[in-house]
Protein backbone atom coordinates (compact mmCIF):
# COMPACT_ATOMS: atom_id res chain seq x y z
CA UNK A 1 0.00 0.00 0.00
CA UNK A 2 1.28 3.01 -0.72
CA UNK A 3 0.13 6.74 -1.13
CA UNK A 4 0.96 10.09 -2.67
CA UNK A 5 2.62 12.10 0.51
CA UNK A 6 0.87 14.56 1.58
CA UNK A 7 2.47 16.99 4.04
CA UNK A 8 1.10 16.00 7.53
CA UNK A 9 -0.20 19.18 10.13
CA UNK A 10 2.08 20.20 13.07
CA UNK A 11 2.01 17.71 16.02
CA UNK A 12 -0.78 17.49 18.09
CA UNK A 13 -0.51 17.52 22.00
CA UNK A 14 -1.14 14.60 24.10
CA UNK A 15 -4.27 14.69 25.03
CA UNK A 16 -5.36 15.02 28.75
CA UNK A 17 -5.76 11.70 30.56
CA UNK A 18 -9.46 10.18 30.18
CA UNK A 19 -11.88 8.31 32.03
CA UNK A 20 -10.77 4.64 33.12
CA UNK A 21 -11.59 1.64 31.31
CA UNK A 22 -15.09 0.26 31.92
CA UNK A 23 -15.01 -2.77 34.20
CA UNK A 24 -15.19 -6.44 32.87
CA UNK A 25 -19.08 -6.90 34.18
CA UNK A 26 -19.88 -4.97 31.60
CA UNK A 27 -23.74 -6.41 30.11
CA UNK A 28 -23.53 -8.45 27.29
CA UNK A 29 -25.49 -5.71 24.88
CA UNK A 30 -22.18 -3.97 25.05
CA UNK A 31 -20.67 -6.64 22.89
CA UNK A 32 -22.05 -7.04 19.88
CA UNK A 33 -22.85 -10.96 18.49
CA UNK A 34 -20.54 -10.49 15.69
CA UNK A 35 -20.34 -13.33 13.50
CA UNK A 36 -17.04 -15.86 13.33
CA UNK A 37 -15.39 -15.77 9.82
CA UNK A 38 -13.39 -18.62 8.80
CA UNK A 39 -11.49 -17.06 6.08
CA UNK A 40 -12.74 -13.57 4.68
CA UNK A 41 -10.70 -13.09 1.71
CA UNK A 42 -10.32 -9.51 -0.71
CA UNK A 43 -7.51 -7.02 -0.87
CA UNK A 44 -7.98 -3.92 1.04
CA UNK A 45 -6.39 -0.91 -1.03
CA UNK A 46 -6.15 2.05 1.07
CA UNK A 47 -7.37 5.65 -1.41
CA UNK A 48 -4.35 7.67 -2.73
CA UNK A 49 -5.00 10.97 -0.96
CA UNK A 50 -6.05 13.74 -3.78
CA UNK A 51 -2.75 15.78 -4.95
CA UNK A 52 -2.54 19.54 -4.19
CA UNK A 53 -4.40 18.95 -0.84
CA UNK A 54 -3.87 21.53 2.01
CA UNK A 55 -1.69 20.48 4.85
CA UNK A 56 -3.68 22.31 7.42
CA UNK A 57 -6.31 20.17 9.24
CA UNK A 58 -10.08 20.71 10.15
CA UNK A 59 -10.30 23.27 12.98
CA UNK A 60 -12.31 20.12 14.78
CA UNK A 61 -9.13 18.24 14.87
CA UNK A 62 -7.77 20.80 17.23
CA UNK A 63 -4.90 19.07 20.00
CA UNK A 64 -6.38 18.63 23.25
CA UNK A 65 -4.03 19.55 26.44
CA UNK A 66 -0.94 17.53 26.54
CA UNK A 67 -0.69 14.72 29.43
CA UNK A 68 2.48 13.36 31.10
CA UNK A 69 5.40 12.58 28.98
CA UNK A 70 5.65 8.90 27.95
CA UNK A 71 8.81 7.19 29.67
CA UNK A 72 12.19 6.51 27.45
CA UNK A 73 11.05 2.83 26.19
CA UNK A 74 8.11 4.40 24.59
CA UNK A 75 5.68 3.85 27.49
CA UNK A 76 4.59 5.86 30.82
CA UNK A 77 4.50 3.73 34.24
CA UNK A 78 0.90 2.96 35.22
CA UNK A 79 -0.11 5.79 38.25
CA UNK A 80 -1.67 3.26 39.99
CA UNK A 81 -2.55 -0.71 40.82
CA UNK A 82 -5.64 -2.42 38.96
CA UNK A 83 -7.65 -4.74 37.28
CA UNK A 84 -5.14 -4.75 34.17
CA UNK A 85 -2.08 -4.86 36.60
CA UNK A 86 0.73 -6.93 35.28
CA UNK A 87 -0.60 -7.00 31.51
CA UNK A 88 1.14 -5.46 28.95
CA UNK A 89 -0.34 -4.13 25.56
CA UNK A 90 1.54 -2.45 22.95
CA UNK A 91 -0.04 0.00 20.94
CA UNK A 92 1.13 0.76 17.19
CA UNK A 93 -0.22 3.87 15.81
CA UNK A 94 0.11 3.61 12.23
CA UNK A 95 2.18 5.18 10.01
CA UNK A 96 4.42 8.19 10.93
CA UNK A 97 3.75 12.04 10.58
CA UNK A 98 7.39 12.36 8.59
CA UNK A 99 7.16 9.46 6.35
CA UNK A 100 6.33 11.74 3.11
CA UNK A 101 9.88 13.39 3.33
CA UNK A 102 12.14 9.66 3.74
CA UNK A 103 10.15 7.86 0.41
CA UNK A 104 13.17 6.39 -0.54
CA UNK A 105 13.30 4.63 3.24
CA UNK A 106 9.78 3.49 3.56
CA UNK A 107 10.03 1.96 -0.17
CA UNK A 108 12.83 -0.43 1.06
CA UNK A 109 11.48 -3.86 0.89
CA UNK A 110 11.00 -6.00 4.19
CA UNK A 111 10.38 -9.51 4.44
CA UNK A 112 6.64 -10.20 5.49
CA UNK A 113 6.96 -14.05 5.35
CA UNK A 114 4.24 -14.57 2.40
CA UNK A 115 6.87 -12.26 0.03
CA UNK A 116 7.87 -9.05 0.17
CA UNK A 117 6.48 -5.35 0.86
CA UNK A 118 7.12 -1.66 1.81
CA UNK A 119 9.20 -1.16 5.09
CA UNK A 120 6.01 1.36 5.25
CA UNK A 121 3.58 3.99 3.86
CA UNK A 122 2.69 7.49 4.19
CA UNK A 123 -1.31 6.72 5.07
CA UNK A 124 -4.18 9.05 3.52
CA UNK A 125 -5.50 11.98 4.80
CA UNK A 126 -9.00 13.65 4.49
CA UNK A 127 -9.42 16.30 1.56
CA UNK A 128 -8.91 18.90 4.57
CA UNK A 129 -5.11 17.67 4.75
CA UNK A 130 -5.59 15.69 8.50
CA UNK A 131 -3.33 12.87 8.23
CA UNK A 132 -3.86 9.35 9.04
CA UNK A 133 -0.49 9.02 11.00
CA UNK A 134 -1.56 11.91 13.22
CA UNK A 135 -5.27 10.91 14.03
CA UNK A 136 -3.51 7.70 14.97
CA UNK A 137 -1.11 9.20 17.32
CA UNK A 138 -3.72 10.78 18.68
CA UNK A 139 -5.98 8.08 19.45
CA UNK A 140 -2.66 6.20 20.63
CA UNK A 141 -2.13 8.80 23.26
CA UNK A 142 -5.78 8.27 24.54
CA UNK A 143 -5.91 4.48 24.83
CA UNK A 144 -2.58 4.89 26.85
CA UNK A 145 -3.76 7.18 29.50
CA UNK A 146 -7.14 4.85 29.53
CA UNK A 147 -4.98 1.82 29.85
CA UNK A 148 -2.56 2.66 32.07
CA UNK A 149 -5.50 3.86 34.44
CA UNK A 150 -6.29 0.59 34.43
CA UNK A 151 -2.82 -0.57 35.68
CA UNK A 152 -1.68 -1.84 32.11
CA UNK A 153 2.08 -1.46 31.03
CA UNK A 154 1.60 0.22 28.24
CA UNK A 155 4.09 0.26 25.01
CA UNK A 156 3.80 2.81 21.82
CA UNK A 157 5.64 1.11 18.62
CA UNK A 158 6.93 5.18 18.30
CA UNK A 159 5.68 7.92 19.58
CA UNK A 160 6.41 10.77 16.61
CA UNK A 161 10.32 10.34 18.04
CA UNK A 162 11.64 8.31 14.75
CA UNK A 163 11.99 10.24 11.43
CA UNK A 164 10.43 7.61 9.64
CA UNK A 165 8.84 4.51 9.99
CA UNK A 166 9.68 1.75 11.90
CA UNK A 167 9.00 -0.52 9.11
CA UNK A 168 6.24 -3.31 9.39
CA UNK A 169 8.28 -5.98 10.53
CA UNK A 170 9.77 -4.19 13.43
CA UNK A 171 6.28 -3.18 14.45
CA UNK A 172 5.77 -7.07 14.56
CA UNK A 173 9.39 -6.99 16.69
CA UNK A 174 8.09 -4.34 18.88
CA UNK A 175 5.19 -6.19 19.91
CA UNK A 176 6.97 -9.62 20.20
CA UNK A 177 9.65 -8.55 22.16
CA UNK A 178 7.00 -6.85 24.54
CA UNK A 179 5.51 -10.38 25.34
CA UNK A 180 2.71 -8.21 24.88
CA UNK A 181 -0.56 -10.02 25.66
CA UNK A 182 -2.48 -7.63 23.30
CA UNK A 183 -1.06 -5.51 20.73
CA UNK A 184 -3.42 -3.03 18.15
CA UNK A 185 -2.52 -1.52 14.96
CA UNK A 186 -4.63 1.90 14.90
CA UNK A 187 -5.32 3.15 11.64
CA UNK A 188 -7.83 5.13 9.20
CA UNK A 189 -8.69 3.73 5.72
CA UNK A 190 -8.71 5.74 2.52
CA UNK A 191 -11.69 3.88 0.30
CA UNK A 192 -14.13 5.83 -2.05
CA UNK A 193 -16.68 8.19 -1.04
CA UNK A 194 -19.91 6.60 0.12
CA UNK A 195 -17.82 4.08 1.88
CA UNK A 196 -18.26 4.49 5.34
CA UNK A 197 -17.93 2.70 8.55
CA UNK A 198 -15.09 0.42 10.80
CA UNK A 199 -13.64 -2.57 10.17
CA UNK A 200 -11.00 -5.34 12.90
CA UNK A 201 -8.20 -6.77 10.61
CA UNK A 202 -7.39 -10.05 11.93
CA UNK A 203 -4.57 -12.56 11.02
CA UNK A 204 -5.13 -15.35 8.25
CA UNK A 205 -3.25 -18.55 8.93
CA UNK A 206 0.00 -18.29 7.58
CA UNK A 207 2.72 -20.64 7.70
CA UNK A 208 5.49 -19.33 5.08
CA UNK A 209 9.20 -18.37 5.23
CA UNK A 210 9.92 -16.49 8.78
CA UNK A 211 5.78 -16.57 9.96
CA UNK A 212 3.99 -18.28 11.11
CA UNK A 213 0.52 -17.15 12.82
CA UNK A 214 -1.20 -20.64 13.81
CA UNK A 215 -0.53 -19.81 17.50
CA UNK A 216 -1.95 -16.47 17.45
CA UNK A 217 -5.34 -16.74 15.07
CA UNK A 218 -7.88 -17.87 17.62
CA UNK A 219 -6.86 -15.37 20.25
CA UNK A 220 -6.36 -12.39 17.80
CA UNK A 221 -10.38 -13.45 16.63
CA UNK A 222 -11.64 -12.99 20.38
CA UNK A 223 -9.51 -9.49 20.66
CA UNK A 224 -10.57 -8.44 17.36
CA UNK A 225 -14.12 -9.42 18.32
CA UNK A 226 -14.31 -7.65 21.75
CA UNK A 227 -12.69 -4.71 19.85
CA UNK A 228 -15.72 -4.34 17.12
CA UNK A 229 -18.23 -4.83 19.71
CA UNK A 230 -16.98 -2.49 22.14
CA UNK A 231 -16.05 0.29 19.51
CA UNK A 232 -19.04 0.30 17.86
CA UNK A 233 -21.10 1.15 20.91
CA UNK A 234 -18.64 3.87 22.28
CA UNK A 235 -18.95 5.78 19.01
CA UNK A 236 -21.80 4.64 17.21
CA UNK A 237 -20.66 4.17 14.32
CA UNK A 238 -21.47 0.61 12.18
CA UNK A 239 -19.36 -2.01 11.02
CA UNK A 240 -18.00 -1.16 7.22
CA UNK A 241 -20.12 -1.12 4.67
CA UNK A 242 -17.48 -2.49 2.28
CA UNK A 243 -15.58 -4.35 3.79
CA UNK A 244 -16.53 -7.56 6.13
CA UNK A 245 -19.95 -7.79 4.70
CA UNK A 246 -21.51 -6.49 8.06
CA UNK A 247 -19.71 -8.35 10.32
CA UNK A 248 -16.93 -5.27 11.26
CA UNK A 249 -14.09 -8.35 11.01
CA UNK A 250 -11.68 -9.02 7.78
CA UNK A 251 -9.07 -11.70 7.80
CA UNK A 252 -5.92 -10.73 5.50
CA UNK A 253 -2.67 -12.78 5.23
CA UNK A 254 -0.50 -9.56 3.14
CA UNK A 255 0.05 -7.63 5.90
CA UNK A 256 3.00 -7.76 7.56
CA UNK A 257 2.99 -6.31 10.99
CA UNK A 258 -0.05 -9.60 11.65
CA UNK A 259 1.85 -12.45 10.03
CA UNK A 260 5.10 -11.56 11.53
CA UNK A 261 3.70 -10.96 14.84
CA UNK A 262 3.58 -14.13 17.94
CA UNK A 263 1.19 -12.32 20.02
CA UNK A 264 -2.30 -11.59 19.56
CA UNK A 265 -2.73 -8.93 17.66
CA UNK A 266 -5.30 -7.06 15.24
CA UNK A 267 -5.38 -3.46 13.00
CA UNK A 268 -8.87 -1.44 13.36
CA UNK A 269 -9.39 0.65 10.56
CA UNK A 270 -11.77 3.76 12.51
CA UNK A 271 -13.59 4.76 9.13
CA UNK A 272 -12.75 6.26 5.72
CA UNK A 273 -11.23 9.26 5.76
CA UNK A 274 -11.81 9.81 2.18
CA UNK A 275 -15.72 9.98 2.74
CA UNK A 276 -17.22 13.36 4.01
CA UNK A 277 -18.93 12.22 6.73
CA UNK A 278 -16.92 9.92 8.50
CA UNK A 279 -13.80 12.58 7.74
CA UNK A 280 -16.05 14.72 10.21
CA UNK A 281 -15.89 12.27 12.97
CA UNK A 282 -12.13 11.23 12.41
CA UNK A 283 -11.68 14.93 12.38
CA UNK A 284 -13.60 16.03 16.13
CA UNK A 285 -11.69 15.14 18.87
CA UNK A 286 -14.52 14.00 21.09
CA UNK A 287 -14.63 11.21 19.23
CA UNK A 288 -11.44 10.23 18.71
CA UNK A 289 -12.18 10.32 22.63
CA UNK A 290 -14.96 7.75 22.22
CA UNK A 291 -13.00 5.66 19.83
CA UNK A 292 -10.29 5.28 22.50
CA UNK A 293 -12.59 4.61 25.29
CA UNK A 294 -13.99 1.96 22.67
CA UNK A 295 -10.96 0.44 21.74
CA UNK A 296 -9.24 0.44 25.23
CA UNK A 297 -12.89 -0.91 26.75
CA UNK A 298 -12.96 -4.24 24.16
CA UNK A 299 -8.80 -4.98 24.74
CA UNK A 300 -9.60 -4.93 28.58
CA UNK A 301 -12.48 -7.21 28.13
CA UNK A 302 -10.33 -9.64 25.83
CA UNK A 303 -7.45 -9.12 28.93
CA UNK A 304 -9.92 -9.69 31.81
CA UNK A 305 -11.76 -12.78 29.82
Amino acid sequence: MQYTSVPPTPPAARPAARRPVRAAGLTALAVLCLPALAGCGGTEVKAQPRAGAPATAAPSAAPEPAASAPAADGSAKPSRKGPLTGRTVVIDPGHNPHNHEHTREIARQVDIGTGHKECDTTGTSTDAGYAEARFTLDVAHRMRDLLEAEGAKVVLTYDDDRPYGPCVDERARIGNAAKADAVVSVHADGSAVGNRGFHVILPALVRDGAADTSRIVAPSRDLGTRIAGRFAAATGSAPSNYIGGGTGLDVRDDLGGLNMSTVAKVFIECGNMRDPKDAALLTSASWRRRAAEGISDGIALYLKG
